[in-house]
């Protein structure tokens, strides 16, 4: 069955297109609420929410653009609109306007400790982090999305990557430290 056709199947109610639908993209889908999330199941409810909107919502698809693109969308914003009934994202303290870079030695862990790591921070920290970096949204747009300002947008982006940062070196020296222990225990 084309995508015309189980999209065409699913804006008429049908249970198996709808099934079909889900099998294909739940995957791609996962991936942007486990991102968004705080962990696993937390993503797993998110998903459900999503399929349960873009079911509900699937007739205003047009045909225009990337159905793909069109589900995403849908996603990232009923991730945004669970966490704003949640809390409150805007007032950060700190004004952090110079960026953060992550060091390089970033790569040197791998991408489920990485994530594992995004998925600690606070919610506004993570949000904005996927939304500017994973997701391409400018601060501008961050703010519009999550109800603050550009500036703050930016602060928690900065905070974010300082976060993240502290992390990957404390788990750097972390393995150092272990390795040194172990040379230590194991000397002759």
């Amino acid at each position: 069955m084309s995508l015309e056709e189980l999209v065409h199947n699913c804006k008429q109610g049908n249970r198996q297109a709808q099934e079909q639908l889900y099998r294909k993209y739940s995957g791609i889908l996962f991936g942007i609420c486990l991102k968004y999330s705080r962990n696993k199941t937390e993503a797993e409810d998110n998903l459900h929410d999503s399929f349960m909107t873009i079911f509900d919502k699937i007739h205003q698809y047009g045909s225009k653009g990337s159905f793909e693109g069109w589900m995403k969308r849908i996603t990232v914003n009923t991730v945004l609109q669970k966490y704003r009934k949640q809390e409150h994202l805007s007032v950060v303290s700190e004004n952090m306007e110079e960026e953060v870079e992550v060091a390089s030695n970033a790569m040197d862990i791998n991408l489920q400790t990485l994530l594992k790591y995004i998925q600690e921070l606070p919610n506004k920290y993570r949000l904005t982090f996927n939304m500017y970096v994973m997701d391409g949204y400018t601060h501008k747009e961050i703010g519009a999305e999550l109800g603050t300002s550009t500036g703050t947008s930016k602060s928690n982006l900065a905070r974010a990557r300082m976060l993240l940062k502290e992390k990957i070196e404390a788990n750097k020296d972390k393995a150092i430290i272990g390795v040194l222990f172990f040379l230590m225990d194991h000397q002759l």
